[in-house]
């Protein structure tokens, strides 16, 4: 579904600007990961909004068992809560509101946002100690190519929209980029959830089944 919606979006942008085809208008507004309120966006909605479910499943089942480290997945299911509903309305773009930069922190949201991604990311070091080494790879995949989207190609993309603005085909492209990183993050987080967490409802069914025979149930 990312690569889809990826290739549909390039694809409209691309025909819109290198055609001049005007008439496509309303699909580069429905199907552009560079728009906001539209199909793409609603979908990486509903991913990061499913990461987090997923993510509340697996903070009840730890938090069942009394986990070290139960509390960090309920964390994690509130932050992506939190994502998923600033994918849907932008919150984000107000965190720079105070600062007044130019060239790559164009977009002054990059520099508080990296630095909570920072202190999350410290904070969470422990949580991620303790992850066996599969889970552990692919968390930290996941979150290369999402933060990697989200906050590293704002960089040149700033930089670009400052020189040329944000009506063209090469900040389209850029834009494209940054949210299909952020997609695919997101994908391949919201996969290695539902094996974590399939694991732990498959052990914990186990530990429930009887052992041996035993009286049969009254009517």
């Amino acid at each position: 579904m990312a690569s889809l919606l990826t290739l549909l979006g390039a694809g409209v942008e691309v025909a819109y600007y290198a055609l001049d085809a005007r008439g496509l208008e309303p699909f580069v507004a429905f199907l552009s990961l560079s728009y906001e309120r539209n199909l793409p966006t609603w979908y990486a909605s509903a991913l990061l909004l499913s990461c987090a479910l997923v993510l509340a499943g697996i903070s009840h089942v730890a938090g069942q068992g009394r986990e070290q480290g139960w509390r960090h997945w309920r964390a994690l299911a509130g932050a992506f809560a939190y994502i998923s509903l600033d994918e849907s309305v932008g919150l984000h773009e107000h965190l720079g509101g105070r600062l007044s930069l130019g060239g790559v922190l164009f977009f002054t949201w990059v520099v508080p946002g990296a630095l909570l991604v920072l202190l999350g990311g410290l904070a969470f070091l422990p949580f991620l100690a303790r992850l066996p080494p599969r889970r552990r790879r692919q968390f930290i995949l996941a979150g290369v190519l999402y933060v990697g989207g989200a906050l590293v190609m704002e960089l040149p993309l700033g930089w670009w929209t400052e020189q040329h603005g944000n009506d063209n085909l090469l900040y389209a492209l850029i834009d494209h980029v940054e949210e299909a990183l952020e997609l695919i993050g997101a994908s391949l987080f919201l996969a290695a959830l539902a094996e974590e967490l399939g694991e732990r409802v498959v052990l914990t069914a186990r530990k429930e089944e009887p052992h041996g025979p035993g009286p049969a149930a009254p009517r």
